[in-house]
């Protein structure tokens, strides 16, 4: 039996087509490994800043009261840059293909990271983090995609969780990066802000924090070469051969009937004049919803504001350092697990259950800090929200995202739905802080939580399930 990110294939007696069956599925593991790369980097990118924010801070003046908002877009800068990245990663993969847009979203990942750690000044790191932004709008839009079109439909939603598997293992990269460089200098808790900017952590080891990407980032670059056009991608360019020949480099025979069915829904299409519009827009708004619901659910204010939240709760900076290496932890945990459920429960049970799940937690979180309740009941009630958000909204949203659309208008639409959840972020990011304190923290937990009690009803009623279904079967389903 081989066991491998939450799949698993039985070769004890296995027929000679069996084995062969077995080495198919192993190179499309290596392939989607190669493009989870881009999720790794989105997710060491997207959280690395949470680390530094308590000595950049300091170091670009951004600590007053008076520099809230200069403060709260030093965080959310790269979300601008994500929503440029969602924008055109439709078009750049449309042109020039999917494997080759991950390269250049390496590309951009490793100046970014370079330029951020030698920034001087604050409009410089700004724009570095923009920079970065674009290459995480470009990868986000783009990896899923590329998996889900590489992937057999029995395994296609735990390949496409590898995506989130990988954002969650950069998330996880870079706290303990984050940990291990303020170690090497601890800042004592009673530091005022210019005594933290005189340390060697406030002026050199948050820059290292941002330079350590530029690892994964060459490793993506470099082995992105070696992935095959997306199938489906080659067809939509009427290079029907050359999707033939990656096709079986892909499933082996069984390429042969998924090529019959690209084959068929190119025709229908034709017939119907490309299919209901009206039907496509719904599905669109579809994809628009779930991915600005990913984001207003309220969960990734925690790893963006990880250091406010736990000195909310009356943390100290090593221990606030700490919890937030196990946040990372279990969200890791619970991501594996999604990848095990997602072909096996299905979409729809998950998301429904996972938005119930944060509006109850969420609820409570709110009372607690109400009440000025921490320790470890705060600790686990917010590593029980970050578990049930791993474990369904994280990696289900890039699953649906990849599978709802029709082929010839996947990397648009995706791209489309892509930039409104990072429109989403963005605002969710710039917000928080702002919110927490004119409304108060507690109010601002609680409506999160009653944005996840609306998100799971629209789900129950508006969602449908994809498990189990080819990508041209589901688009039979939604072409008339």
């Amino acid at each position: 039996m081989v066991r491998g990110y939450g799949l698993t294939f039985r070769y004890c007696h296995a027929t000679e087509t069996e084995a062969f069956l077995l080495h198919k599925m192993a190179y499309v593991l290596q392939c989607t490994t190669i493009a989870s790369l881009g999720g790794l980097l989105f997710g060491y990118d997207w959280v690395v800043i949470s680390g530094a924010k308590p000595f950049y801070e300091p170091y670009f003046g951004l600590t007053d009261p008076g520099q809230a908002w200069a403060s709260g877009f030093a965080v959310s800068s790269a979300l601008v840059g994500c929503l440029l990245g969602a924008l055109i990663s439709g078009t750049v993969s449309h042109r020039w293909g999917r494997s080759n847009s991950l390269i250049l979203a390496a590309l951009i990942f490793f100046s970014s990271s370079l330029w951020t750690a030698v920034s001087s000044e604050y409009w410089g790191f700004v724009s570095s983090r923009v920079l970065g932004g674009v290459a995480i709008g470009i990868a986000s839009g783009i990896s899923p995609l590329y998996i889900a079109e590489i992937s057999p439909s029995k395994y296609r939603g735990s390949l496409v969780a590898i995506y989130q598997l990988a954002i969650v293992i950069g998330i996880l990269l870079a706290q303990i990066v984050n940990l291990c460089i303020y170690q090497l200098a601890p800042v004592p808790h009673e530091y005022s802000a210019a005594a933290i900017r005189e340390t060697w952590t406030g002026q050199t080891g948050w820059r290292w924090m941002f330079a350590a990407e530029t690892v994964p980032a060459a490793i993506l670059f470099g082995l992105g070469f070696l992935l095959p056009k997306s199938p489906r991608w080659l067809f939509l360019k009427k290079r029907k051969r050359e999707a033939e020949s990656v096709l079986n480099r892909l499933f082996g025979e069984a390429g042969n009937s998924t090529l019959e069915e690209i084959s068929n829904v190119f025709e229908q299409q034709s017939s119907v004049n490309r299919g209901d519009h009206q039907h496509r827009r719904s599905l669109l708004w579809l994809g628009i919803f779930l991915a600005v619901f990913q984001q207003w659910c309220g969960i990734n204010v925690i790893f963006n504001y990880a250091d406010e939240i736990f000195r909310a709760a009356n943390f100290a900076l090593g221990e606030l350092m700490f919890s937030i290496v196990l946040t990372g932890t279990v969200n890791l945990v619970f991501t594996i697990l999604a990848m095990r459920w997602v072909d096996r429960i299905g979409r729809r049970t998950l998301m429904v259950g996972g938005a119930m799940g944060l509006f109850v937690s969420f609820f409570v979180l709110g009372v607690l800090f109400f009440n000025q309740q921490a320790g470890v009941v705060f600790l686990l009630l917010l590593l029980t929200s970050i578990s049930i958000y791993a474990a369904t909204l994280a990696p289900i949203t890039w699953v649906l995202l990849s599978e709802l659309f029709p082929i010839e208008h996947r990397s648009r639409m995706l791209g489309w739905s892509v930039s409104a959840l990072w429109i989403a972020c963005f605002l969710l990011t710039i917000t928080f802080k702002p919110m927490s304190v004119a409304m108060g923290i507690a109010n601002t937990f609680w409506l999160y939580s009653a944005i996840c009690l609306i998100g799971s009803t629209v789900m129950f009623f508006a969602l449908p399930e994809t498990k189990g279904k080819s990508l041209e079967m589901l688009q039979t389903r939604i072409e008339p």
